[in-house]
């Protein structure tokens, strides 16, 4: 399975603009800008759209380690916040809540440190991960 997603970069890095968009056309040419990735400007920027897909992917993966423990989750909250300074991700911190019928706390810590680092967007990522995760 291979899946895509493109950019186009217009001008200089500061006063330029760009867009970005994915295969699904779920995001189609959505702006992004200096402004955007390192202000309030209008857009969006890589690093909110990784620790999207960090917390989407977290969630899901959380989902099968449960599941495959036999656990069934009601609902999954993930936040991941990316830090991003100097022009590094400097760490990436997920905050979860789950509920979980049935499950004690001490296997669903292990199932939730398992998906932290199986996923496969925590795989992909060198930067430090840490986690927060409340049974509810």
């Amino acid at each position: 399975m291979i899946r895509t997603g493109s950019a186009q970069w217009n001008g200089s890095g500061k006063e330029g603009n760009g867009t970005l968009s994915t295969q699904s056309s779920v995001l189609n040419n959505i702006q992004y800008s200096f402004n955007s990735r390192f202000a309030e400007g209008i857009g969006t920027n890589p690093e909110e759209l990784v620790a999207a897909a960090h917390a989407g992917c977290f969630s899901m993966k959380f989902s099968f380690v449960l599941g495959a423990a036999g656990f069934i989750p009601e609902v999954i909250n993930a936040a991941a916040k990316l830090k991003f300074e100097n022009g590094t991700v400097e760490n990436i911190h997920l905050e979860v809540t789950a509920r979980v019928p049935g499950i004690d706390a001490a296997k669903f810590q292990e199932c939730a440190a398992d998906a932290k680092e199986n996923c496969p967007i925590s795989k992909l990522l060198k930067t430090n991960i840490t986690m927060e995760a409340k049974l509810v």
